[in-house]
């Protein structure tokens, strides 16, 4: 339950923090990119609570991890890149915690 509240959390204090100015658009932003865990629906099951995303669905891949985080030194994909990234950061610390492990190999 953490882990989802972190999901949360993190985007918010970004938002906060180095966005002050237009924080609930940076927010909204963020929030928007956990479209990334529509890649789930396609897992059987959808939902494992031992299962380490990262390197097992599609966009949570390890290939793709880098290209989330070029896109947060591009001011236009700024804010997606910073969700995107804090998504998959957030999600590997739950595989820590969980399994142990940073990633699904």
């Amino acid at each position: 339950m953490i882990h989802i509240a972190l999901h949360f959390i993190v985007p918010l204090v970004i938002a906060l923090v180095f966005f002050r100015s237009q924080w609930k658009a940076a927010f909204a932003i963020m929030m928007l990119t956990m479209v990334v865990d529509v890649d789930h629906l396609l897992a059987d099951p959808v939902y494992d609570p031992g299962r380490c995303s990262i390197g097992f669905h599609p966009l949570h891949r390890l290939f793709i991890i880098p290209l989330y985080v070029l896109l947060c030194f591009f001011p236009k994909t700024r804010l997606a890149g910073l969700g995107l990234t804090v998504h998959m950061v957030l999600d590997s610390v739950d595989c820590q915690f969980t399994n142990g492990v940073w990633f699904q190999p």
